[in-house]
């Protein structure tokens, strides 16, 4: 059984809006660090933005200003508003969860999610 199940994922076009969800499947990460990252063809997995059990949050610059993260308790979801969506957005989009935010800052989860694919159109 996948740990985290990410949903959301669609084709949008240049401009559009669009929100993930990472869901947990059988277990909590009430304790975790939980943080959003995303692939495109041909390029390394890159880490997006993360939210820590504190609630502290971190963004990458590349998606800073553009992209929320949040952490929906009664849904016990973490979702990444995505706005002003681009072209180059397009990748797999990947949820992981990490005891420690600075691994997970780089790359280093201990759970991942299977991936929501996300393109945009010009």
């Amino acid at each position: 059984q996948v740990p985290l199940a990410e949903s959301g994922g669609g084709l949008v076009q240049a401009g559009d809006s669009l929100t993930l969800s990472c869901a947990p499947s059988g277990r909590t990460f009430d304790t975790y660090s939980v943080g959003w990252f995303r692939q495109a063809p041909g390029k390394e997995r890159e880490f997006l933005a993360g939210i820590a059990w504190s609630s502290t949050i971190y963004y990458a610059d590349s998606v800073k200003g553009r992209f929320t993260i949040s952490r929906d308790n009664a849904k016990k979801t973490v979702d990444l508003q995505m706005n002003s969506l681009k072209p180059e957005d397009t990748a797999v989009y990947y949820c992981g969860a990490a005891r420690y935010m600075t691994t997970m800052r780089k790359g280093e989860c201990d759970y991942w999610g299977q991936g929501t694919q996300v393109k945009v159109s010009s």
